[in-house]
Order: C-alpha cells, then structure tokens, then sequence
C-alpha cells in the first residue's frame, strides 16, 4: 500500500508520519487488498482549542473509504480517524464475503 502524507498550512512533522504510517501499515496488513492511502493534517485556528484536523482517504476495490476528525491533537484526531476507517473497512470485507 501506498501512503501519501500532506500537511496543510503547518510545519511537517516526521514524528506525526512515522506514527501514521506504523498504524496504516497494521491496516494493511489486516486488510491485503488495500491500494492507497491520502492523509492529510490541517491546522485551523479554533476558539475551542479543537483545530487539529486530520483527514484519511483509502483507495481500495470499489468506492473510496473517506473518514475525518478534529481533536486537540494530531495524535488524537489520527487515532479517531484510523477507528473510523476501520469500521467501514470492516463493513466493506462483509460485503466481500457475503458475494
């Protein structure tokens, strides 16, 4: 699987890829037929203190599997957002076994 890290208006962070890109690998290995994965941290200006975005979008057979989140931290937000794939990742191998 290929992976492809952005950073969005922020400085880039080796230790935030090397930490997304051990987690995405655990995704992939659970998951074989996974293609692509597009990661992409934002840093917005939030009054609530919740401007870390990160964004995740993995190609694979059929649609692609899309998932966001915002948390006070990058670690946290890409945490949530690996969960959320996760789940519709699940769903999708489902559906795989179902046919």
């Amino acid at each position: 699987m290929t992976i492809n890290i952005q950073y969005v208006k922020m400085p880039i962070s080796e230790a935030m890829s090397e930490y997304v890109e051990k987690k995405l690998q655990k995704v992939a290995d659970k998951y074989e037929w996974l293609i692509r994965a597009d990661v992409s941290f934002k840093l917005e200006n939030n009054v609530y203190g919740k401007g870390n975005i990160c964004e995740m979008e993995l190609s694979l057979p059929g649609p692609k599997i899309f998932a966001t989140s915002t948390e006070e931290t990058f670690e946290g937000a890409a945490k949530k957002t690996l969960a959320d794939l996760e789940k519709q990742l699940r769903k999708r191998k489902a559906k795989f076994t179902t046919h």
